[in-house]
C-alpha cells in the first residue's frame, strides 16, 4: 500500500489524518494525566512528548476549547476520572 493510499484509508476510518490522530492521542493522554495525578500542564506536556508548553496549550485549546488548567479543573469538578 502506498503512503498516500494509507493516508486516505486512515482518514476515511478515523476522520483524522495520521498526524492529527497522533496529536489527539497525546492531548488525551496529557488530559488524563492532569486529572489523575494533578500534574501541571507543562509537566503533562513534557510527559507526552511536547517540547514546548506554549505549543501544547495552543493545540489543547484548539481541541478541547479551553486551556489545559480550566479544562482539567472543570472535569475534576464534574467527577471525571480520566481514561
Amino acid at each position: 500500500m502506498s503512503p498516500s493510499s494509507l493516508h486516505d484509508h486512515f482518514k476515511a476510518i478515523t476522520t483524522l489524518t495520521p498526524l492529527e490522530f497522533q496529536k489527539r492521542l497525546r492531548l488525551e493522554s496529557a488530559r488524563a494525566l492532569m486529572i489523575s495525578t494533578n500534574a501541571s500542564a507543562a509537566d503533562a506536556a513534557f510527559a507526552v512528548g511536547y517540547h514546548s508548553p506554549s505549543q501544547f496549550s495552543r493545540e489543547y485549546r484548539r481541541v478541547f476549547s479551553a486551556s489545559p488548567r480550566q479544562d482539567a479543573e472543570r472535569l475534576k469538578a464534574s467527577g471525571y476520572v480520566g481514561a
